[in-house]
């Protein structure tokens, strides 16, 4: 643990990344990084900002954030349980679980039918949303920071003017003219 943070709030944090980074994989930001698992190639939803989007009061999921971290490993604890599986005391029990681990105990927590389904889905959802979207920040800001989502789709930059326009369109072809009383700004008259 470091030095200077509370126990509990590491545990909460490390554990939130831990489930953000079984739902977009990203690689180890240091060679001592437990939370992230280290299973894929560049950033991943804990260096895009999932915990950041989780904590923003937007998503109503900010004060039970600590409840839910508890109750997963609670879950990591009874999962490694059935499995046999010896966990390092050092860690929280979902981040001591392997990659391999926590992608089963998180679809077990995700299935339908599942009496928590709806939390667990949510804090994937966002965590996705986090990589996808950079939800928590202003476009310009995480284009301009790296952001791994963004820049793994190759999000555009806008125009001079800080608008986005695409010459050319998605599909290969206009889908539409512009209605005669469109505004300026693109707005129906």
């Amino acid at each position: 643990m470091k030095p200077g943070i509370p126990d509990e709030e590491q545990v909460r944090t490390m554990t939130l990344e831990a489930f953000a980074d079984t739902i977009v994989p990203g690689e180890k930001r240091s060679p001592d990084d437990r939370a992230v698992a280290g299973a894929a190639e560049g950033g991943g939803a804990v260096v895009a900002g999932a915990v950041e989007l989780l904590e923003t009061p937007a998503t109503g999921l900010a004060p039970a954030l600590g409840d839910f971290a508890r109750l997963l490993n609670r879950h990591a604890q009874a999962y490694a349980g059935q499995h046999g599986l010896e966990l390092d005391p050092t860690l929280p029990p979902f981040v001591a679980l392997s990659f391999p681990h926590r992608t089963a105990l998180v679809g077990v927590l995700t299935a339908p039918g599942h009496p928590e389904r709806e939390v667990w889905v949510s804090i994937a959802l966002f965590s996705n949303m986090a990589f996808d979207t950079a939800a928590h920040m202003h476009t310009l800001d995480a284009i301009a920071a790296g952001h791994p989502g963004l820049a793994s789709m190759g999000f555009a930059m806008p125009d001079s003017d800080g608008l986005w326009r695409f010459s050319d369109y998605s599909y290969g072809r206009k889908l539409a003219s512009l209605h005669p009383s469109t505004t300026p700004t693109g707005s129906p008259a």
